[in-house]
C-alpha cells in the first residue's frame, strides 16, 4: 500500500503573538510540522508497518520547509517531495489546486492529511483536494484500519462516531485524536538526511498565474471582544425562573 502524506509546516502556536494593524506578529519566529499533519503521518507508518507498503510526503512552501520534511522522514516516511513555492497568499482552494496537479499523474493508494492546520484552522483543503481528484474521502478520522483492500475509518461526528468503508484509492483527513505522533530516534535523523527529497516547482506542475488566485482572502485579525459579564438573579426560586424566562425570551432570543 502506498501512502501519500500531505503535510505543512505552521508557525509554533506556543511562541507568543501580537495583533499590530490587522496583523499576526509573532515574537519569535518559530515554525513546526502541523501537528494534525503529523498524526496523519503517524497513522500511515502505523498501516505500512502492520500491512507492508510505503509512506511518502509532499509539502509546499520556501527552502525552510525542508526542516518539517525532514521530521517526517525521520519518523519514517521514505521519500519526500518538496513543491518550491510561497503559499503565504494562497488559500485552501489554491493548495488544494497545487496538491490536484501533483497528485494527478501519480500512482498511489491513499493520501493523508491533516483534518486542519493550526495556523489557520479552516479544515477546507483535504476535502477540496478529494473533490478535484474525483476521490472518495471521509473526514476527522480518530481511528482506521485496512481489512481486504478497504480502509476501515472511524470518524468523529456531530453526533457521535461513525464507522465507514472507504474503497482506494482514497483520501482520509486525520484527527490529532487518533494517535500520540511518534518522536524520531536518533538513528532515525540519521537516516532521514539519506533520503531523497524531489524538489518541484510550479512550471512542473504545468500550472498557470490564474490557476494560483486565491478565491478568498484574509482582510486582518482582531482581538476576541471580551464578554459581558454576567448578571446574577436573586429572590425566590419562583420568581426567579419567571424572570430568567423572561430575560431569555425578551432579551437573549432564545425561546
Amino acid at each position: 500500500m502506498n501512502i501519500c502524506v500531505c503535510i505543512k509546516q505552521v508557525p509554533d502556536i506556543q511562541a507568543p503573538f501580537r495583533i499590530v494593524d490587522g496583523r499576526l506578529q509573532f515574537d519569535v519566529e518559530r515554525y513546526v510540522l502541523n501537528a494534525y499533519d503529523a498524526s496523519a503521518v503517524e497513522g500511515a507508518l502505523q498501516l505500512v508497518e502492520q500491512h507492508g507498503g510505503t509512506v511518502e510526503v509532499v509539502a509546499i512552501g520556501p527552502a525552510s520547509v525542508s526542516e518539517s520534511i525532514r521530521k517526517a522522514l525521520a519518523m519514517g516516511a521514505e521519500r519526500a517531495y518538496h513543491i518550491e513555492a510561497d503559499p503565504s497568499d494562497w488559500d485552501s482552494a489554491t493548495v488544494a489546486t497545487v496538491l490536484a496537479a501533483f497528485f494527478r499523474d501519480r500512482s498511489y493508494d491513499a493520501i493523508f492529511t491533516g483534518k486542519q492546520a493550526q495556523d489557520t484552522d479552516a479544515g477546507l483543503t483535504g476535502t477540496m483536494l478529494a473533490e478535484l481528484l474525483g476521490l472518495p474521502y471521509v473526514s476527522n478520522a480518530v481511528g482506521m484500519a485496512y481489512e481486504n483492500g478497504r480502509l476501515i475509518v472511524t470518524r468523529q461526528g456531530d453526533a457521535g462516531r461513525e464507522i465507514i468503508e472507504l474503497a482506494l484509492p482514497g483520501l482520509v483527513t486525520i484527527s490529532n485524536d487518533m494517535n500520540d505522533p511518534r518522536i524520531p530516534s536518533i538513528r532515525g535523523i540519521m537516516q532521514a538526511r539519506r533520503k531523497p527529497i524531489e524538489a518541484l516547482t510550479l512550471s512542473d506542475l504545468g500550472l498557470s498565474h490564474e490557476q494560483l488566485r486565491p478565491r478568498t482572502r484574509v482582510t486582518g485579525y482582531r482581538p476576541i471582544p471580551p464578554r459581558a459579564p454576567g448578571r446574577k438573579l436573586e429572590g425566590e426560586p419562583a420568581e426567579v425562573v419567571r424572570e430568567l424566562v423572561r430575560l431569555l425570551r425578551e432579551e437573549a432570543r432564545v425561546l
